[in-house]
């Protein structure tokens, strides 16, 4: 019998990646308001190379920039980054349509909800609390918790392990099928494909269930249920 349910965060629950290209954007223009000598395009190039080689997550970004590109961190360049990057952050941190409602109709039959994501701590609560959304999860679950990321195992068992379910009565709802699907589905889980937050390009998912809108995911636990 299904007993919780488990979401990824990023790109299944709010829109991280608008919300990561438009605070870059801010952050490269109030670079060079605040002296950087380099073009927009340019310098949007080079962060995003850091954050192949590091970690979309990467909190030292504008200092390894910054660094890399001219053996030093200019503070008041490196403020405006982050200042510009965190007004970019709130105005383009939202939730997906309906993913209040959703959770909402899911709390109220039971189920037990949790968040699973590579992403730091810190950096999920802080997404959390921010869209409103910290009261609706029994726990979360982040890469300081198993030290792996998706789609090893452990992240998907240590999330079992703390909502006291097996993996047979839960389901995972996510982006991106080859962390999120494959992951789930190696333990047992059977998995929705969250097809409208996907940024991999993935033409398959693999996945049990797809939906193009977090609100069908009450059908599918309705059919889970047999009701």
């Amino acid at each position: 019998m299904l007993k919780a349910i488990i979401f990824d965060l990023d790109n299944t629950l709010t829109d991280f990646m608008r919300m990561k290209m438009v605070s870059i954007d801010a952050a490269i223009e109030a670079m060079i308001d605040a002296g950087l000598q380099m073009s927009a395009a340019e310098t949007r190039t080079k962060l995003f190379e850091i954050y192949d080689r590091e970690g979309i997550e990467d909190q030292r970004v504008f200092d390894r920039f910054l660094e890399e590109q001219y053996g030093e961190i200019d503070p008041k360049i490196h403020t405006a980054a982050v200042l510009g990057y965190r007004r970019g952050r709130e105005y383009t941190l939202v939730l997906y349509p309906h993913v209040k409602k959703t959770l909402l109709a899911l709390a109220k039959r039971g189920f037990k909800l949790a968040v699973l994501s590579d992403a730091p701590r810190y950096q999920a609560w802080s997404r959390l609390c921010y869209l409103g959304l910290e009261h609706f999860f029994d726990h979360v679950v982040t890469f300081e918790d198993t030290h792996v990321r998706k789609p090893d195992p452990a992240p998907f068992m240590k999330t079992c392990e703390v909502l006291g379910v097996g993996p047979d009565e839960v389901i995972m709802v996510g982006d991106w099928p080859a962390r999120d699907m494959v992951g789930g589905k190696g333990v047992g889980i059977k998995t929705v494909y969250a097809k409208y937050g996907d940024t991999s390009g993935a033409t398959t998912s693999g996945a049990d269930y797809e939906i193009d809108d977090i609100s069908q995911l009450v059908g599918i636990v309705g059919e889970l249920m047999g009701s």
